[in-house]
């Protein structure tokens, strides 16, 4: 394999004769596809192998079925060609490695919430390498640095940006030399073996806030709408000729505007061809499940639905549409990896907005970030129930076709 120089001083900072030798941590942070997964993971394990005997280490992710597919499912194979010797106990999720005479245990741990700090206490460590670092609690990064109280004891961290008010960017990597830390910052350019036809395909895949963090790599905060891309040139007209399938979306609210979306596919692409929507404060008149049900019903008219992708709070309305047959769908409602996923098929062309939706086409000129949650990433909870709706349909049908592509595979090392 051929490494770029920002590769090359990741895999070796550790070795005698650096001039990193001294530093205590390595961070590598950057944009998508900038190879710094890989660089960390065998960077990682060689150092653990090279100077370690019978000690135990952490390999952290926000999930551990994220630490098997964004980290083992790159590094091992290839550590394997290098005379490593890896044998995964699945079930306890633990991955034991020997090289000559030396054998040491590697743990996997998920940092997903503040209850997952709790899950690494106990132990002692070696070493541990925390991959996708900004997306776990504070609480879980810093219960894993305290473990690591074995003489000669280092840290790895790799990470995307998020927002430059996050805890990890003000804790971490402004103070990386006050915590003796080599802070090495990554662009897609560092990564050799990516085309300039992928490097294209993924600037134009991002827009806003995330064409800044995950292309260029910036710590930014999110600002302005959040579909600024949006204009008349993504909605068109009803395709003429029959459609594949049928969904209808929604978002369910009682004195909260109820939002619903009818989907068809056709060639592939999936259009919005109709909406519902009703607003019980304007029109000074709640409606009941039943009423609502009555609504959905009216909206598909003859169309045999596939399932409806429901609200996952909406659980009385869930169960009066399966009373009436309806198949429902619990939506995915991670909110900022779906509005990425969202904003990608849109662009993309695989899902269009079609005129006849005027309430979803008035919210996307609306909807925008909250710049008041300093250090998150959250919307504003105004003109948000089509641009909910269409976000469940996003994640949970239309972007789950074709697992493995930019669009899934984007989404999926962000959400688990």
């Amino acid at each position: 394999m051929v490494f770029s120089e920002k590769q090359r001083r990741a895999l070796t900072w550790w070795r005698p004769g650096s001039p990193d030798r001294g530093r205590q941590a390595i961070i590598c942070d950057g944009a998508v596809r900038s190879g710094k997964t890989l660089c960390t993971g065998l960077s990682f394990f060689c150092w653990a192998m090279s100077g370690f005997q019978g000690r135990s280490f952490a390999l952290c992710g926000r999930t551990i079925q994220s630490v098997r597919r964004n980290l083992l499912s790159e590094t091992l194979p290839l550590l394997e060609k290098m005379g490593f010797r890896c044998e995964e106990k699945v079930s306890r999720n633990v991955l034991q490695v020997r090289l000559g005479g030396r054998r040491n245990t590697f743990y996997l741990f998920g940092g997903k919430d503040e209850s997952s700090a709790a899950l690494i206490q106990g132990i002692t460590l070696a070493g541990a390498l925390l991959d996708e670092a900004a997306l776990m609690p504070r609480s879980f990064v810093e219960q894993a640095a305290a473990r690591c109280s074995a003489a000669g004891s280092r840290l790895w961290f790799s990470c995307n940006p998020e927002s430059s008010a996050h805890w990890f960017y003000q804790e971490w990597i402004l103070k990386a030399e006050e915590k003796n830390a080599l802070h090495i910052h990554f662009t897609m350019e560092d990564n050799p073996g990516l085309s300039e036809e992928v490097r294209a395909r993924y600037a134009s895949t991002f827009q806003g806030t995330f064409y800044r963090r995950f292309v260029l790599g910036e710590w930014a905060a999110a600002e302005g709408l959040v579909y600024d891309f949006f204009d008349e040139s993504f909605v068109r007209d009803v395709p003429e000729g029959p459609f594949g399938e049928w969904y209808v979306s929604c978002d369910y609210g009682t004195s909260n505007p109820t939002s619903m979306g009818l989907w068809g596919r056709k060639d592939g692409v999936w259009y919005r061809v109709a909406e519902y929507y009703y607003d019980a404060r304007a029109a000074r008149r709640q409606k009941t499940d039943e009423e609502y049900a009555d609504d959905l019903e009216g909206l598909a008219g003859d169309r045999p639905l596939r399932a409806v992708v429901a609200d996952p709070s909406a659980a009385s309305f869930c169960e009066t549409l399966r009373r009436r047959g309806l198949r429902v769908k619990k939506a995915d409602n991670q909110v900022v990896s779906g509005i990425r996923l969202t904003a990608r098929l849109l662009k993309s062309g695989k899902m269009v907005i079609c005129k006849s939706c005027g309430d979803a086409i008035r919210e996307f000129a609306l909807y925008r970030w909250d710049e008041r949650a300093l250090g998150q990433d959250q919307v504003r909870k105004e003109h948000d129930h089509a641009m909910d709706e269409i976000r469940y349909f996003a994640a949970t049908v239309a972007g789950r076709e074709g697992r493995g592509g930019v669009f899934a595979g984007c989404v999926e090392r962000n959400v688990f």
